[in-house]
């Protein structure tokens, strides 16, 4: 996994935010989450959802039955650093990530599966629900 998400990552800052291939139209951002056990930065590619000033990215890990590793080192680390794709390029900012509660993630949710069928799907394949993580600003 680790080469396919370095190969986004370089095409992401290489070409101002835009990736091409199963990504194309696709907002997108790379969180930089800090090792939950390493304490070592890392990187991770994924859509992003806006929701007025912040963004909401989803731990879908492709339906997988466990959440992806990103998710766990925010949980014990919710400070990350944020690269967005916007119009005109990139815009970088710290934030602090939480889990949306369920009483907002569950509407939310389905109205990322209308716009993003796959991940609506992602969600029939695990008996898990998958978090939503809000990204908020830190000025």
């Amino acid at each position: 996994m680790t080469d396919w998400n370095d190969k986004i990552i370089n095409e992401f800052r290489d070409n101002n935010g835009v990736v091409g291939g199963p990504f194309t139209g696709a907002h997108l951002l790379l969180l930089t989450t800090v090792g939950a056990k390493s304490g070592e930065k890392r990187i991770s590619p994924m859509m992003y959802f806006a929701d007025g000033d912040t963004r909401i990215v989803v731990a879908s890990k492709g339906g997988a039955p466990t959440h992806p590793h990103w998710y766990h080192n925010l949980m014990k680390n919710p400070e990350v650093h944020v690269e967005a794709a916007v119009d005109g390029g990139i815009e970088e900012y710290d934030a602090v990530a939480s889990a949306m509660p369920e009483n907002l993630r569950a509407p939310k949710y389905e109205e990322i599966g209308k716009i993003a069928p796959g991940f609506a799907e992602y969600q029939t394949k695990t008996d898990r629900k998958i978090p939503l993580i809000v990204l908020n600003r830190v000025d």
